[in-house]
């Protein structure tokens, strides 16, 4: 059951795993097997603690290509780059809830991204802690995989088996809306951009005070997360912010 190369669902050809620091090789070979067993090849690793290592060549029991391909990134950054959508799975509840999907939705919701023409990644965190609330915040939606409450602990090439296999399995699902965009949507370096633009200007308006931000800037990134803001729609905001920046400095200068 392999994830199509058809624009009908998941593409595989636009569609990244991307694993956050693990610090076990085994497991980032175990998690290579996954993704071949499901039709899936581009593997991304973020800072690896120890790779490349024969125990993940052993434990891809014939994923060799994808260990061979895997790009190994020194940044989220950089892991990230030319990605219009990122979804983060995460097991632990946050002080502010974020956007969630299960694997199902989840693939879905790639597939969507994937008709409108847009890059994905799905992103895992650490093995001892997850993902980061910083990193959670990267992420348009955080995917949840539901397990026994009195024993949720995961392993990480259990979950990416998991959401490779939802992902085969939206390859082939043809009853769907295809939606198009008439721009496209914006790179997830674009999205922070304007996020760190936002930020600047917030305080430059005195809207938002650095000594206490509380929780505003999270919950500006969920509502914009929601959107799904388009090249032209980030570029059109960050105009308005530069705007609003200029009548600040000359109020100030009056």
């Amino acid at each position: 059951m392999p994830v199509s190369d058809e624009s009908s669902g998941v593409d595989a050809r636009r569609l990244r795993f991307v694993l956050v620091e693990p610090s076990h090789p085994g497991n980032i070979g175990a998690a290579a097997r996954a993704m071949k067993t499901m039709g899936l090849s581009r593997l991304y690793l973020v800072s690896p603690e120890n790779y490349p290592n024969a125990e993940a060549t052993a434990r891809a029991s014939g994923a060799d290509d994808v260990l061979a391909a895997a790009q190994v990134c020194s940044t989220l950054d950089e892991a990230l780059a030319g990605c219009s959508m990122v979804l983060g799975t995460s097991a632990r509840p946050r002080n502010l809830e974020w956007p969630t999907l299960e694997p199902r939705a989840c693939a879905a919701q790639v597939a969507e991204e994937h008709a409108g023409g847009g890059e994905v990644a799905l992103l895992f965190g650490r093995e001892r802690s997850g993902l980061t609330n910083a990193e959670l915040e990267r992420c348009q939606f955080r995917v949840h995989i539901p397990s026994n409450p009195e024993y949720s602990s995961l392993n990480l090439a259990a979950a990416v088996q998991i959401l490779a296999y939802e992902m085969a399995l939206a390859g082939g699902v043809q009853e769907r809306s295809d939606v198009g965009f008439e721009d496209d949507p914006a790179e997830q370096v674009e999205v922070e951009r304007f996020f760190e633009h936002l930020q600047r200007a917030l305080v430059e308006i005195d809207f938002l005070d650095p000594d206490n931000p509380r929780q505003l800037m999270r919950r500006l990134r969920r509502l914009f997360g929601r959107t799904r803001l388009l090249t032209t729609e980030v570029n059109i905001l960050r105009g308005i912010l530069s705007a609003a920046q200029r009548q600040a400095k000359l109020a100030r200068e009056r």
